[in-house]
């Protein structure tokens, strides 16, 4: 195993247990790692800090283990039952109304650079880093430890998050299937609610489990609201707000392929009264007459996926968020969200604050919004904590 040693001071963070290495912060390097390879990571007075996947980039380091904790053989199984056990105690492991839930959050499970999502059985993982693309087959197989008979398949979808400039032959598919198992789909079901997933073809791993607990936040308050969905993607909301009882939902999105799916959702669970829009969302909602809805979810994706893109993505959400509040009916509800790492909760509530200003209606914050439980976050890693919300009041 190579070795990094860092800079005299630059270990201080370690010792906080902050899983990330910046590669600024070292000072020499004992050996010739390639990247994805376990190195160990040394202070300057020779103090063994800990190890893991090294990587070429401003993060050098991605730790798995802090200290003289081991790497064994039995490491990769003993973190995935952790994270396992975590959401047992939370009570998705065994739930007879949600089967679908993210098994593994990256950092915030002691894995950078991993994520698992779990549908009804089928793991679909996205290794972000080389290391954790290396490491499938071992993943897979402490899978199949943790999970049993009970594990259908595991789907790597790694061809959009991986380093691309590593040599990684990057083509999705199985790393394991169950015998007789040969679909890129299935209904899960979310409390309670019915959707179709679809690993291959889907963004992400298929669906937007992130928002499990927004969407029943609006189901609570959507009965007898006109309700309008945008960047809609497969429907999550919609469905949430018809089931919640709507008087009428109107999802909009500018992929033809996640409308489609959307209507199968609306079909999946019986409903009628919802209307499917493939279009810009902001360009629709520009041509919304007033008052038309009462409720309005604004979730668009990420407008900022990097430090440089912040003043672009905050005059967005800006710009995005006074077209909503001015369309808004008089005691109408807005559920707005920002999925960027970047923009904390007080940028993105400044950004509200100001479109209210701009729109000259009064606003008030009801709720704000986050992650799941399922999405935890490292305590020593707080830019885990990417998904923020306000739930608004407009009169």
């Amino acid at each position: 195993m190579s070795k990094l040693i860092l800079k005299k001071g630059r270990g201080d963070s370690l010792l906080r247990f902050h899983p990330w290495v910046f590669s600024g912060a070292i000072a020499q390097v004992l050996g010739s790692p390639a990247e994805g390879d376990l190195v160990s990571v040394w202070s300057a007075e020779g103090d063994l800090l800990g190890c893991g996947h090294y990587q070429i980039g401003s993060i050098a380091v991605r730790i798995l283990a802090f200290g003289e904790e081991s790497l064994g053989e039995g490491f990769w199984e003993q973190s995935i039952r952790s994270a396992y056990e975590l959401r047992e105690k939370m009570g998705l492991a065994y739930n007879d109304k949600t089967n679908c839930y993210r098994l593994v959050h990256g950092e915030g499970d002691m894995l950078p650079g991993l994520i698992i999502d779990y549908y009804d059985g089928v793991c679909v993982l996205q290794a972000h880093s080389v290391g954790m693309f290396r490491s499938k087959r071992q993943i897979c197989a402490a899978l199949q430890k943790v999970y049993g008979d009970r594990l259908k398949a595991v789907y790597d979808k790694s061809s959009g998050t991986a380093p691309f400039k590593a040599g990684l032959e990057l083509v999705d598919g199985y790393v394991y299937k169950s015998e007789g198992f040969d679909s890129d789909e299935a209904v899960v079901l979310e409390n309670g609610n019915k959707f179709w997933v679809n690993w291959n073809e889907g963004q992400k791993t298929g669906f937007f489990l992130d928002q499990r607990e927004n969407r029943a936040l609006v189901g609570r308050y959507a009965a007898g609201r006109r309700v309008l969905n945008l960047f809609c993607y497969t429907g999550g909301f919609s469905i949430y707000a018809l089931k919640g009882g709507a008087d009428s939902v109107e999802s909009v999105d500018s992929s033809a392929r996640a409308m489609a799916l959307v209507d199968r959702n609306v079909e999946l669970n019986a409903f009628t009264n919802h209307i499917s829009h493939t279009c810009d969302a902001i360009e629709f909602l520009s041509k919304v007459p007033q008052d038309k809805f009462d409720m309005i979810i604004v979730d668009p994706p990420a407008f900022a996926k990097h430090r440089g893109a912040l003043k672009n993505a905050l005059r967005a959400y800006q710009r995005l968020n006074a077209a909503a509040i001015a369309k808004v009916a008089p005691g109408g509800i807005i559920f707005t969200f920002s999925c960027s790492q970047v923009v904390d909760k007080e940028a993105f509530a400044l950004a509200v604050f100001s479109a209210a200003a701009q729109v000259g209606r009064r606003v008030r914050i009801v709720d704000r919004l986050n992650q799941p439980a399922d999405h935890a976050v490292n305590i020593f890693h707080p830019e885990g904590e990417y998904l923020k919300g306000l739930m608004l009041y407009v009169e």
